[in-house]
């Protein structure tokens, strides 16, 4: 699995790093990742003079992380649920993770986590297909074994409405302030057989049994050009610690 999310999960631009740096307003001297994986994020906010801790509780994804990133990143094998809180950090990110995390405690432990006057900071955003058509064919091929490959919003928010989840759940939360929610428009082209291989490190296809998963992923196949264009916005959401 870490291979694949290697090879298929995208990086993150420049803009983003610049981003959450401004709105931070303040000179940002320790970051703590949430489901780091393989690095992806940890690049971006690496080598600019942060103590990063990169956390994740899969063995392999670190390994795979310390492949890629400078040898003063510092990584630590733990589920957001297990992470002490005995240390805050002027900033806590999370990329393509937070999802994953209990709902149960999860703000009182992010709370305690960014420092008062810190940034916590999520992003991610789902890879589409950008042609109606090619989509349509793609929902058709796998509709026999799996309805959608949406995640839906962890609190029930609408696709529609304007704030989205996680910036739903901190605007309520008198523990955070400022939120910001903002899009990152990314257009890509990739080959075919890697937009499979991107499918095969999202949720919604890693939840099938694994036959059922090859089957999914050789019909989308069958019914793809060689090449496809893709739209990838980053949402970013923006919180700072009161106090």
């Amino acid at each position: 699995m870490a291979e694949a999310y290697e090879r298929y999960r995208r990086g993150y631009p420049e803009e983003l790093f610049e981003a959450v740096i401004a709105y931070a307003g303040r000179p940002v001297h320790t970051a703590l990742e949430i489901g780091a994986g393989t690095g992806k994020a940890t690049r971006l906010f690496a080598g600019r003079g942060i103590a990063i801790t990169a956390t994740d509780p899969d063995p392999d994804m670190l390994a795979e992380l310390r492949e890629h990133v400078p040898a003063e990143v510092r990584t630590e094998r733990a589920a957001f649920e297990d992470l002490p809180t005995g240390n805050s950090y002027g900033l806590v990110y999370s990329a393509a993770a937070l999802h994953w995390t209990r709902p149960e405690g999860r703000w009182d432990r992010m709370a305690a986590l960014v420092e008062p006057g810190g940034v916590f900071t999520n992003f991610g955003g789902p890879v589409q297909l950008a042609d109606p058509t090619i989509d349509d064919a793609v929902r058709t091929a796998r509709a026999p074994f799996l309805a959608g490959d949406d995640f839906p919003s962890p609190d029930g928010t609408p696709p529609e409405q304007a704030m989205q989840w996680p910036g739903t759940e901190l605007e309520n939360d008198e523990r955070f302030t400022d939120v910001r929610q903002f899009t990152i428009e990314r257009r890509l082209t990739m080959a075919a057989d890697d937009f499979v291989g991107h499918l095969s490190t999202v949720s919604a296809y890693l939840e099938l049994p694994p036959s059922t998963r090859e089957q999914v992923y050789a019909r989308i196949r069958e019914v793809l050009p060689e090449t496809v264009d893709i739209n990838a916005d980053i949402v970013v959401h923006l919180a700072r610690r009161a106090g």
